[in-house]
């Protein structure tokens, strides 16, 4: 069984672990837990690992967050990956830090990243991990904080909320998203 685990995020240092790169984050912690490397290859950072018999290929896109959905297109095509093996990981703002929440399907919820994807991916079957950013900005700021860092005491607690979503990654993948569900979604 393969997987296309997607960290939504966007390229270069100006965006490095801002709020709305969690996604890059994350995948970047499963794949080196996993003893595994990027490689920049079409539309993507791309790494291929193995966890307890599944293949996980996981891509961060370069296309930047607004055309993700290029790049996750291209790989589900190439990979010959169905939609319910996808998995996109995402910042939220409407939950708070921290806050894990696995859906199957849904919208976009006004998302640049998973609107692209809809859009090219033509739907949304497809699993998503939401990761709560907060939204504890001033009004008209919600860009600025979006692109920000997280601050000090935020970053305290980061690691062991990156940790907790590799394992609801690992979980989806070897005993399925009800189960998962029903661990994480509390």
């Amino acid at each position: 069984m393969k997987y296309l685990i997607v960290g939504l995020g966007n390229i270069g240092p100006d965006y490095a672990h801002t709020r709305h790169n969690i996604g890059f984050d994350i995948a970047d912690e499963l794949v080196k837990g996993l003893n595994g490397s990027f490689e920049n290859i079409r539309l993507a950072y791309y790494s291929e690992v193995s966890y307890k018999g599944k293949k996980l290929h996981v891509i961060k896109p370069t296309t930047f967050m607004n055309l993700s959905g290029k790049a996750v297109n291209y790989w589900m095509k190439e990979l010959k990956i169905a939609p319910e093996n996808v998995l996109v990981i995402v910042d939220d703002l409407a939950l708070p830090l921290g806050k894990l929440r696995l859906k199957l399907q849904g919208s976009s919820a006004g998302h640049n990243g998973l609107k692209s994807i809809e859009e090219v991916c033509g739907g949304q079957n497809y699993a998503r991990l939401r990761f709560g950013i907060g939204n504890d900005y001033p009004k008209g700021r919600q860009v600025d904080f979006v692109l920000g860092l997280f601050d000090k005491n935020e970053q305290l607690e980061l690691p062991a909320l990156i940790d907790k979503s590799v394992e609801l990654i690992k979980s989806f993948v070897t005993i399925g998203p009800a189960h998962t569900m029903t661990a994480f979604n509390k």
